[in-house]
């Protein structure tokens, strides 16, 4: 795709300011001769990520295309399309995509915008479209009409929650519901009455919620993802605990962070290797080497899993009567983390590893993580520019 101008670019930003999810495609003078246009891996990713098409498990020919309603969007009027996803028999199945009527209003190399809402594909060419006066005018056209929806639907269960929210905070300091260093979040999820549970999936209707005690500087939850065990030395977290654990308390133990720019006391540091997509623990003891393996594929597919919307908690801590309060004064609400910046704040040691493995009297091995985490000045390096909303 050529480069995009400086108004293409600003259009972008005013529909991303509008919560709206969009992905590009540059029609050429033979797709648009040809009605069939390549769907660039951008657009493959796209229709996964969003559930609504997978071209890896298309099978080829025309008796296996899928099709679907459409929408191309004038000024102040739209037209009716359908879209035709397929992979011919020649050619090794290339992917293709098209949209019917989509030549009437392009010209090659204009930049057109894809949309996918209310199981509809909505189009409109970002090079030609007045996009900002068409959202700022009083006169009725469809276009802003299907942003306003767009925006509402992705704005509803935030504002819901940031609602719940508020309500807390103006109750006062809520005591603690244990005593533990991740009691800021299970006393606000108790508050809300969101059940205390082990799934990957987020917290509140497709929100991720992360409280932190405002006055440490503490790395933030990411995520918890175990390594690959087929790929690593290593088969198991007993086998971990066995290789680099300590005794504490009648306790075998392996509580440690795991860096990429230095060596923990337990001899052991994280590599991102690049080219193979893997990020790699190793032992500076040489009968060990590299011992743990995780995909980047794999890690990029929990960052978005777990954190594609999180809400993220700050709370004051207090202490009344010899128990600790909380009074939760601010909200940090972040969406679409960056996947190739997670790569980079792993070199940079912003997103390190925790190992968190006991082993009790009883012979039990308990594994809490491994966690990966991230130092708060990450934050604006992983995720898009975020809002920030006062509770009191």
């Amino acid at each position: 795709m050529r480069t995009l101008t400086e108004l293409e670019q600003r259009k972008i930003r005013v529909l991303t300011e509008n919560h709206v999810s969009l992905t590009l495609i540059q029609p050429t003078e033979t797709g648009l001769k040809k009605s069939i246009l390549d769907a660039t891996g951008s657009i493959r990713n796209f229709l996964r990520e969003n559930q609504i098409h997978d071209y890896d498990i298309q099978l080829q020919g025309p008796e296996n295309k899928a099709c679907y309603k459409a929408k191309i969007y004038h000024d102040f009027t739209l037209s009716n399309s359908n879209a035709t996803l397929y992979r011919p028999n020649t050619k090794k199945g290339d992917t293709r995509i098209w949209f019917s009527g989509l030549a009437k209003y392009t010209v090659p190399n204009d930049i057109v915008a894809i949309i996918h809402f209310d199981h509809v594909f909505h189009l409109f060419n970002l090079t030609q479209l007045n996009i900002e006066n068409l959202l700022r005018t009083n006169i009725y056209n469809p276009f802003q009409e299907l942003i306003a929806e767009i925006s509402l639907k992705n704005t509803e269960v935030a504002s819901e929650l940031l609602a719940m929210l508020r309500k807390v905070a103006i109750s006062g300091p809520i005591p603690s519901m244990v005593s533990a260093d991740t009691s800021v979040g299970r006393t606000l999820e108790a508050v809300l009455g969101i059940k205390i549970n082990s799934s990957k999936q987020p917290d509140f209707k497709g929100i991720e919620l992360k409280s932190f005690r405002g006055s440490r500087t503490n790395r933030k939850n990411l995520f918890a993802q175990v390594p690959d065990w087929n790929l690593s030395k290593f088969k198991s977290s007993a086998e971990i605990l066995d290789a680099f654990g300590y005794v504490r308390n009648q306790d075998i133990k392996l509580y440690c962070t795991v860096s990429a720019i230095n060596r923990n006391s337990q001899g052991l540091s994280l590599r991102l290797d690049s080219d193979i997509k893997q990020v790699i623990e190793n032992s500076n003891n040489s009968e060990i080497g590299d011992f743990m393996i995780w995909t980047l594929d794999k890690l990029h597919n929990r960052l978005q899993e777990k954190h594609k919307e999180t809400f993220w908690v700050e709370a004051e801590s207090t202490f009344m009567n010899g128990k600790e309060h909380f009074q939760y004064t601010l909200v940090e609400h972040t969406k679409k983390p960056i996947s190739s910046q997670f790569d980079l704040l792993i070199e940079q040691g912003l997103i390190t590893l925790d190992h968190l493995i006991k082993k009790n009297s009883a012979g039990r091995v308990i594994e809490k993580g491994p966690l990966f985490k991230i130092k708060s000045k990450g934050l604006a390096l992983l995720f898009p520019p975020s809002e920030k909303h006062k509770l009191i």
